[in-house]
């Protein structure tokens, strides 16, 4: 039987394997995933009787590869997508704004919230229709655009600095990892097209009803149980097993503890530093050193469990405040009636990723009091700081020109992971649509064996195709849960 093995249990390497079931019957597919769970960087965590997650990850209506992956492993019902964009945008000092979408063509359909965003001046928003079409009008694959920060064409198109901090910032900062001034303007340009100007509805915000490991490990672990995947936790990989290097071919991989699992084929769906040390001395150098030219960018949150109900909105965004977007994960954590479980994301968190729990949480208290007044009398019966410290890959300028393409040239290895050339930011649809590209690009391949008979095409690796693999257990890294009494 013609086998893949997918190196990784995250979003990415998921849609890879459940694609390739779907479009390739017969191939026996099996995932090792290093961890004790499934998820990658999507997981949550219990404490003191709640569940937290280790951040807040949301979705659009035109995320359709995420949503049609909900379908697939059975987790739509477990989010929530209300009919229309309607977010409050608040600031301290009882100052607030409402983004909410008409039901208009695009992209009119935002223009009356634009017209009475009041956190930005008279001016900034006649300013807006201008740079609008602009965008509209700007060819997503020119490489030109990797070269400018969205930043740099923002104030070439008569946006100021209060507007791209205002508003800009808004929606390029929670999606791309670094703010306007920051990122691509290939990035944010695909952001802002594709979520706010290409239709109506595309800029529609959902979110997990529930902890994000009931959808990321439990819905995807039975699903992939269901289509036959074998999924191997706390299987670590060491290296790949290559028969040649640069052009040759894939033969499987080896685990930490030196049991080789043979392949026809492997799907690298990990992060771009573990993809980079894995395939070391398979790939040219040239080729995985330029990918530490993505970096990385962290992601900050801090949990809060009040004593009593400070909010009735289900997310809200922050302008002049330390809090960027704040969550209500009551239900999700769990918390009894009565009380409230609010949590403040922070995005591109290079400044903060090191700070002492005691002060985010401080900080991000005072900050919320700010924004809702209910909160100053509240009372913290838990506090918990989690930090993604690479999180994801820092979307700046010549970041596309290193973003790899899923196959590669060692014959049946791909590469899957929201930072591969997806066309999208790090988000959860760029990972379903690498998974699936990674997919795509073996099946070639996989369709001439299945027509041909495997033949040798294991010969070279060795080791039990059955043989169970344990490494040693460990808890992500980056799991920080501290309290402030």
């Amino acid at each position: 039987m013609t086998r893949v093995v997918v190196v990784g249990g995250g979003i990415a390497g998921a849609a890879a394997a459940l694609e390739l079931i779907d479009q390739c019957p017969g191939v026996e597919v099996v995932v090792l995933e290093g961890h004790a769970r499934l998820g990658g960087r999507v997981w949550s965590f219990r404490r003191r009787g709640h569940t937290f997650d280790n951040g807040q990850h949301v979705f659009l209506r035109c995320c359709t590869e995420y949503l049609s992956f909900l379908d697939r492993i059975g987790a739509r019902d477990l989010v929530e997508l209300p009919p229309r964009l309607d977010l409050a945008v608040l600031a301290p000092g009882g100052r607030a704004a409402r983004l909410r979408r008409d039901d208009l063509p695009a992209p009119l359909h935002l223009g009356r919230a634009l017209l009475r965003y009041g956190h930005i001046s008279l001016l900034d928003r006649a300013r807006l229709g201008p740079a609008v079409v602009a965008l509209r009008r700007l060819d997503l694959d020119d490489p030109a655009l990797d070269s400018v920060t969205f930043g740099q064409w923002l104030a070439r198109h008569g946006q100021s600095a209060a507007a791209i901090a205002k508003l800009w910032d808004l929606i390029v900062r929670p999606t791309v990892n670094v703010g306007a001034d920051d990122a691509s303007l290939t990035l944010a340009a695909k952001v802002v097209r594709t979520g706010l100007l290409d239709s109506a509805d595309g800029v529609d915000i959902g979110w997990a009803r529930v902890p994000l490991s009931v959808i990321h490990d439990g819905a995807v672990g039975r699903a992939l149980e269901v289509a036959g995947v074998e999924v191997r936790t706390r299987a670590k990989v060491e290296t790949l097993e290559v028969d040649g290097a640069g052009r040759g071919s894939v033969r499987g991989v080896r685990l930490v503890t030196g049991e080789v699992v043979a392949a026809d084929a492997v799907v690298l769906a990990v992060p771009h530093p573990v993809a980079a040390r894995l395939a070391a001395g398979t790939l040219p150098v040239a080729v995985t050193e330029c990918w530490s030219g993505l970096g990385t960018s962290p992601i900050v949150n801090v949990h809060l469990v009040l004593d009593r109900m400070v909010s009735d909105l289900p997310m809200a965004a922050a302008v002049d405040s330390p809090v960027q977007f704040v969550f209500d994960r009551s239900d999700a954590a769990g918390v009894a009636t009565g009380r409230q479980c609010l949590v403040s994301s922070l995005s591109a968190a290079e400044d903060l990723v090191a700070a002492p729990a005691d002060r985010l949480i401080a900080e991000q208290f005072e900050a919320l009091g700010e924004l809702f007044p209910a909160a100053r009398h509240a009372n913290v019966l838990d506090a918990v700081v989690t930090r993604e410290r690479s999180a994801t890959f820092a979307g700046g300028p010549g970041s596309r020109q290193v973003r790899p393409a899923a196959a590669t040239s060692i014959k049946g290895l791909a590469l899957a992971g929201a930072w591969t050339d997806t066309g999208w930011p790090s988000t959860m649809e760029g990972a379903v649509r690498s998974g699936r590209a990674a997919a795509d690009s073996l099946l070639p391949g996989l369709a001439g064996l299945a027509r041909g008979g495997v033949g040798d095409a294991g010969a070279g690796a060795s080791g039990d195709r059955s043989g169970s693999a344990t490494s040693g257990a460990r808890q992500p890294a980056d799991l920080t849960q501290e309290v402030s009494a």
